[in-house]
C-alpha cells in the first residue's frame, strides 16, 4: 500500500473545505499532495490549470513553456499580470503558483516541447497526469503520442473563438487523440487563436474542466471524460457530449500499432502533407521590406486584404481593398489580372491560401505578403496597431 504524505496543521486549515467532502477527505487530500502533474503550456489554458491545481494542493506541478509574456496575452492568460510583460512565462507562473500555495513544488521546463526533449521531460518525474494546454496541432499530436507510449492519461482541452472542448485520452482505458483525429487538417485551414480570436473566459471554462478531470483521476473518484468529448458553446451557453470510440486501426493505440516512437510532428502536420509552404522571398511571396521598396519607387500594386471586417477596422495598410477570404472566389472580378497584386492578412496564412487559389485562376502576378500586416507593423510602420 502506498504511503501517503501527512498533512501539516497549516495544510489541514488550508484544505478544510476539501477535507469535509466525503469524496475527498483526508486520504484524498493526501493523494493530491502526493500527486505530480505536468502541464504543457502556461498560456490561456495553462493559467487556470496552474492556479487551480496549486490551490487544490497538488504537490508537484511541472510546466513546459519557452515564451515570454506579451500584452496580447493578458486578455485571457490570467496567471500573468501587466507588470509581467516581457518576463518569461515560467517565471511569472512560478510567482503566482507559489503565491497561492507555497507548499507546491514547481518544476519549470524552459523549452519548446519537441520530439527531441518530450520523452526526457515526460520521464523526469513519475507524472500521474499530463495536461495538454497547447494551441497547435503538432504539439497536440506529440503530447498524445508521449502519453500513449508511456501509458499516461492525457487531459486534453482546446479553445477557439466562442467554443471549446475537453476530454481525457487514456489509451489503456479508451481512445487516444489519434482515434478522434487520425490526420491533422491541411495547413492553414484552421486559424490559430492569433488569427481567429478567442473569448478570454473560454480559457477559464475549459481550463477548469481540465483541472476537474485531473483531480478526479488523482482521487480515483467520479466518472472521468474517458471516451467522451465535452463540447461547449459560449454564445448558446450549451454543453454537448459526444461519445468517442477506440479505433482498432489506430496506428498508435490500435491492435496492430505502427507508430512506436516519436516522429517529426511539424512534417506530419504541415511540410510533409500537400504542397510545402514557400519561404519568404520566393516567387509566390514578398517580404515587407521589398514591398515597402516597391511603394517607395512609386509602383502601385493592387493591395488585397483578406481579413475580416472587424480586423480591417482595427488597422489597415493604406490603399488596401478589403475582400475577406471566403469572398475571394465570388469577387475575383474586383482583382485585375493585368496588374501586380499583393495579398495580405494578419500573419500570412489566410492570404497564402488566397494567393494559391488566385494563381490557379491565372493570376500569375499575385504574391503573398510574408508575415502579413503584423510584420508590416513590426518592421515598417510602428504606427499601425498590432493585435
Amino acid at each position: 500500500m502506498q504511503m501517503l504524505p501527512k498533512l501539516t496543521p497549516d495544510e489541514i486549515k488550508r484544505y478544510s473545505r476539501h477535507l469535509i467532502l466525503p469524496e475527498v477527505g483526508l486520504e484524498g487530500q493526501q493523494r493530491l499532495k502526493n500527486a505530480k502533474v505536468l502541464l504543457i503550456g502556461s498560456g490561456g489554458l495553462g493559467s487556470p490549470l496552474g492556479l487551480y491545481l496549486a490551490a487544490a494542493g497538488v504537490g508537484t506541478i511541472g510546466m513546459v513553456d519557452f515564451d515570454v509574456v506579451d500584452f496580447s496575452n493578458l486578455q485571457r492568460q490570467i496567471m500573468h499580470f501587466t507588470p509581467d510583460v516581457g518576463k518569461p512565462k515560467l517565471k511569472s507562473a512560478e510567482e503566482k503558483i507559489k503565491g497561492i500555495n507555497p507548499n507546491v513544488k514547481f518544476i519549470p521546463y524552459p523549452a519548446r516541447f519537441t520530439s527531441e526533449n518530450a520523452m526526457e521531460i515526460a520521464q523526469d518525474q513519475d507524472w500521474d497526469v499530463i495536461i495538454d494546454g497547447t494551441d497547435n496541432f503538432p504539439t497536440r499530436y506529440l503530447v498524445n503520442d508521449v502519453c500513449v507510449l508511456l501509458g499516461k492519461p492525457n487531459v486534453y482541452g482546446s479553445i477557439f473563438r466562442f467554443e471549446g472542448q475537453a476530454t481525457v485520452f487514456w489509451a489503456e482505458k479508451g481512445p487516444c487523440y489519434r482515434c478522434l483525429y487520425p490526420e491533422p487538417p491541411p495547413p492553414g485551414l484552421v486559424p490559430s487563436c492569433a488569427e481567429g480570436g478567442v473569448l478570454g473566459v473560454i480559457c477559464g471554462i475549459i481550463g477548469c474542466t481540465q483541472v476537474n478531470e485531473a483531480i478526479k483521476l488523482i482521487l480515483g473518484r467520479g466518472n472521468p471524460l474517458i471516451g467522451r468529448l465535452l463540447l461547449f458553446n459560449a454564445m448558446e451557453m450549451k454543453f454537448k457530449e459526444l461519445k468517442l470510440r477506440k479505433d482498432p486501426n489506430c496506428p498508435l493505440c490500435g491492435t496492430h500499432p505502427t507508430i512506436k516512437e516519436l516522429i517529426d510532428y511539424e512534417q506530419f502536420c504541415g511540410l510533409g502533407r500537400g504542397e510545402p509552404e514557400p519561404a519568404p522571398g520566393t516567387d509566390i511571396e514578398i517580404d515587407v521590406r521589398t514591398f515597402k521598396q516597391m511603394l517607395d519607387r512609386g509602383e502601385k500594386p493592387v493591395i488585397i486584404d483578406v481579413r475580416e471586417p472587424d480586423e480591417y477596422n482595427i488597422c489597415k495598410i493604406e490603399g488596401s481593398k478589403l475582400i475577406p477570404l471566403a469572398q475571394v472566389p465570388q469577387r475575383m472580378n474586383e482583382i485585375p489580372k493585368d496588374k501586380p497584386v499583393v495579398v495580405h492578412c494578419k500573419m500570412g496564412a489566410r492570404s497564402m491560401r488566397a494567393v494559391q487559389f488566385l494563381r490557379e485562376q491565372g493570376y500569375t502576378n499575385c504574391k503573398n505578403l510574408a508575415g502579413g500586416i503584423d510584420a508590416w507593423a513590426e518592421r515598417i510602420d510602428p504606427s499601425v496597431p498590432r493585435y
